[in-house]
């Protein structure tokens, strides 16, 4: 018999009500918005208002869900940092939990699909197995157990029912993607929710992931920066692989020290731009939930099922882009984007324009310091996302080709979690370490 029933909440009808609750609530507050207008509040008084409804209303959503709704969750969850401090605090929690929790699947399903996947004598693989979920994840959850050689490991475990529930509520959530806008000004969702569909086979079939992490795992072992846990066992729906005590990264956002948040931002920003050239290999999901701060003070790395494959490393063309427009080197940087597909042909901007859009955002590379913060997340997020300014009118001339799409997702994100832990660092020292083409 299949155990492939829906575990994630509520089959298909109880989701999608959710889900399609989100508009119902914006128009429902719209609504609110204009007697108020009408009664004679400022505008920007009751957009604060909406913006804050909206907000509580989208991640407590994305928050009950599993599959594609709290994968989106996540993945927004690292751009949290470009929310205004005043709209910010009431959801901060609700991220974190998007983070780290979800509901979790019975027992007995949890032993379903053990047997399914290591055979009707699984538990005489393990020393012990504890049955109460450790973690969370978007499509599955994770057990802490021993394995029978006395190794403590983590049982990653896919929850039944999970294509489905991730392509359908990514479908859905497409159709809500303007509201995202509300609470992201100048975050385009629809791209972001259509790579996230095309990467979603991929992430479903552990046997993949198991073997990113091995290939993670042999690039870093025996390192003294980073700690990335070895794959004990794998099946297409269960990974078991050895487990890493740490600090999470969300806790050193919310509780950690200034040595703690600058330590923790080096090695992810080490991490991002040395496994392409170690590993061939770019973690692709950088939300705090899958990093740990470890007692020795290592990073460690976990959860591999988005994984950019970049062989060759990460394109030169970035490092020189990155070089050339810290040089002021307009006519060149106009020119080299127009080559990688960033400028459409036919499309006629001002290359000082452009250098003007970009300059800002290379800031933290300008020099051999810069402090992240979300007070400068916010301003970049303002400066391109509101349609009045020039930056915002010349951006919606460029292009982001395909090739492109997740290097840039990942980089934004992980910029979104340094702005989150406050973190200052030589971050210039990295680029000219790692990144091809940035030192010539």
């Amino acid at each position: 018999m299949s155990d492939e029933r829906p575990v994630m909440p509520r089959g298909s009808v109880g989701r999608t009500a959710r889900l399609a609750s989100l508009p119902l609530g914006a128009a429902g507050r719209a609504t609110l918005g204009l007697g108020r207008r009408l009664s004679g509040q400022s505008a920007d008084t009751v957009n604060a208002e909406l913006q804050q409804r909206t907000a509580e209303q989208l991640f407590a959503v994305l928050g009950q869900l599993k599959g594609g709704a709290m994968k989106l969750g996540q993945t927004l969850s690292v751009f949290e940092a470009a929310v205004p401090e005043e709209m910010a605090a009431p959801y901060r929690e609700a991220l974190t939990k998007l983070q780290e929790a979800a509901p979790p699947m019975p027992v007995r399903t949890v032993h379903g699909v053990l047997a399914q996947q290591l055979g009707g004598t699984w538990r005489q693989r393990f020393a012990e197995f504890d049955d109460a979920p450790a973690a969370a994840a978007s499509i599955g959850q994770v057990h802490r157990a021993t394995w029978r050689d006395g190794r403590d490991v983590a049982v990653k475990i896919q929850y039944p029912g999970a294509a489905t529930a991730l392509i359908s509520d990514l479908n859905q959530l497409a159709r809500f993607a303007r509201l995202f806008a509300t609470v992201l000004p100048g975050l385009d969702v629809k791209p972001l929710i259509a790579e996230l569909k095309a990467r979603a086979i991929e992430e479903l079939d552990y046997g993949l992931e198991a073997d990113a992490q091995r290939g993670f795992a042999a690039a870093y072992a025996d390192d003294d920066q980073f700690a990335v846990p070895r794959v004990v066992a794998s099946a297409p729906k269960v990974v078991v692989s050895e487990w890493i005590e740490g600090t999470p990264l969300s806790r050193i956002i919310s509780t950690g020290t200034r040595e703690q948040r600058d330590h923790a931002g080096r090695l992810l920003a080490t991490l991002h731009f040395s496994a392409p050239q170690r590993a061939g290999l770019l973690h692709a999901d950088p939300h705090p939930g899958n990093f740990r701060l470890l007692p020795d003070g290592r990073l460690g790395v976990i959860d591999f099922g988005a994984i950019a494959r970049l062989p060759d490393g990460h394109p030169e063309p970035i490092g020189r882009l990155l070089r050339w427009a810290l040089d002021g080197r307009a006519a060149e940087v106009l020119a080299d984007l127009r080559t990688e597909g960033f400028v459409r042909p036919g499309v006629d901007v001002d290359p000082d324009a452009v250098l003007d859009y970009l300059r800002p955002l290379l800031d933290p590379i300008a020099g051999h310091h810069f402090h992240f913060t979300r007070a400068w997340m916010q301003e970049q997020a303002m400066r391109i996302g509101d349609p009045r300014t020039d930056a915002n009118r010349l951006g919606r001339q460029l292009n982001l080709p395909p090739a492109y799409l997740l290097i840039h997702r990942v980089s934004m994100g992980s910029i979104g979690v340094l702005c989150q832990l406050d973190a200052a660092a030589d971050w210039r020292a990295v680029l000219e370490e790692w990144l091809p083409g940035f030192t010539g």
